[in-house]
């Protein structure tokens, strides 16, 4: 999953979130250099150690083995991803559009047991 506003928290001791109320959704508001102070916090404390992908490694990760623009097809929906339904994707239908971010496993994961490779999070 994403880094969750819970496992932030526990390590660097303040929640920069816009969306909380949840400290099962994803940490957001934060940049590249915040993430690598995390990661330096993380193993500081004897945590496993964590990395960003790049982009081919995400993009890699999010399709699954698939072929598809989306790990689950063709088209993007909001029982699959959170994202703007008000902005279909390539003609598809609107949806709906929760104007927060959900909890990191609130939706499906992928082939591959990730979840939320679309959505959620402005990477």
């Amino acid at each position: 999953t994403a880094c969750t506003q819970a496992l932030w928290q526990a390590v660097m001791d303040q929640n920069p979130s816009h969306f909380t109320g949840d400290d099962q959704r994803p940490v957001e508001q934060v940049s590249w250099l915040d993430a690598q102070a995390l990661f330096k916090q993380m193993a500081v404390l004897g945590l496993p150690d964590a990395d960003l992908p790049t982009e081919a490694e995400w993009e890699y990760a999010c399709r699954a083995g698939t072929q598809t623009p989306f790990h689950f097809g063709a088209q993007i929906d909001p029982g699959k991803a959170n994202y703007n339904g008000n902005h279909p994707y390539a003609g598809g239908e609107k949806g709906e559009y929760r104007e927060c971010t959900v909890a990191v496993r609130a939706l499906p994961a992928n082939d591959w047991g990730l979840y939320q490779m679309h959505g959620n999070v402005w990477e």
